[in-house]
């Protein structure tokens, strides 16, 4: 099943049920947000799918696209309680890396910069077997629900940024029950978006450069995702694709299994708490920042994933000054 929110014609937000094709939507009756049907499915304890009734008028899904109506495809009606997180290091990369990566990892593990020795434990224990859990992942907070950017909407990098990246993952989106259990709704394309010459200066700054916006949709797809999928991710400036290149991701694509990662992000109690929603960035495998690309303000992420639906395309802005030296002000 694939959903989407977007503001209807009285600028209200609505939920709408994606056909087949991809062309058509028809709004879902009885809520007005995914968040709505994802509370009353855990209350009736029935998969959300039974809970979506769509019916009426059909609407060209890419007029709605074209006219910036979509919406990320799950929010909390607090911002403050959805909680935006990620995990790297998780992918294996293109079949060239792959082997270059394995190439490094057969030495002295000694001899490895921290990064790739997380790497390494990734690859060697990140899929767990018999029930117990796996290598912890590379692990990070980039914000709350504020900084969520809708498909088509321009993805601000702060004024003291150094550099203003895409980052093409999936995203698992999540609603807490009442009983305090992690439910997943299902998976969405996410641009991550990360500052990686403030990470590059030094990789203990990389909490620092994940303190950004972030993009995700436009589509929420349910149930399990393949095995492997192949998407596309681009960089445009006007009408010229600056850079472009394919990427893989899926489980078959990853060192560390979605059971794995959404393991080592809910076991802490404070990320069960019950109404929060959270969106968790799974990795990526492509960055046009490693190909030496500098991208810049007025260029579009284009990312394509056709197993997660429409593309998710955001235009990059610099966001006005908001705060000074010395802006602290003493009671």
């Amino acid at each position: 099943m694939r959903l989407i929110q977007f503001r209807d014609h009285d600028d209200l937000c609505r939920v709408g049920l994606v056909d087949a094709a991809g062309t058509e939507v028809r709004r879902v009756q009885g809520a007005r947000t995914t968040y709505e049907l994802a509370c009353e499915a855990i209350a009736r304890r029935v998969p959300l799918d039974a809970v979506c009734e769509a019916s009426g008028e059909p609407l060209r899904y890419a007029e709605l696209l074209a006219a910036g109506r979509v919406l990320a495809p799950l929010h909390h009606p607090d911002p403050a309680h959805c909680l935006v997180t990620g995990t790297g290091l998780t992918h294996l990369g293109s079949a060239a890396t792959r082997d270059a990566m394995h190439h490094k990892l057969s030495g002295d593990e000694t001899a490895l910069s921290d990064s790739m020795r997380m790497f390494k434990w990734g690859v060697d224990g990140g899929k767990p077997v018999d029930a117990q859990p796996g290598a912890q992942p590379e692990w990070f907070f980039k914000g709350d629900g504020q900084i969520v950017c809708a498909p088509g909407e321009p993805i601000p990098s702060p004024d003291f940024a150094l550099d203003a990246g895409e980052e093409p993952e999936v995203v698992g989106l999540y609603v807490i029950g009442g009983d305090g259990v992690p439910y997943r709704l299902g998976f969405a394309i996410g641009n991550e978006f990360s500052d990686h010459v403030t990470e590059r200066q030094n990789y203990l700054y990389l909490a620092h450069s994940k303190l950004r916006a972030c993009a995700v949709g436009p589509e929420l797809r349910t149930g399990a995702l393949p095995e492997h999928m192949a998407g596309t991710s681009r960089v445009c400036r006007g009408d010229t694709v600056v850079w472009e290149k394919a990427f893989l991701t899926g489980a078959a694509n990853m060192c560390h299994s979605f059971e794995n990662l959404e393991y080592h992000h809910f076991k802490y109690a404070a990320h069960r708490r019950p109404g929060d929603v959270h969106l968790h960035f799974f990795g990526t495998s492509t960055l046009s920042f490693a190909d030496g690309v500098k991208v810049e303000p007025g260029d579009r992420f284009e990312i394509d994933l056709p197993d997660l639906g429409a593309r998710l395309v955001n235009p990059l802005t610099v966001a006005v000054a908001s705060f000074d030296l010395g802006g602290v002000q003493a009671l």
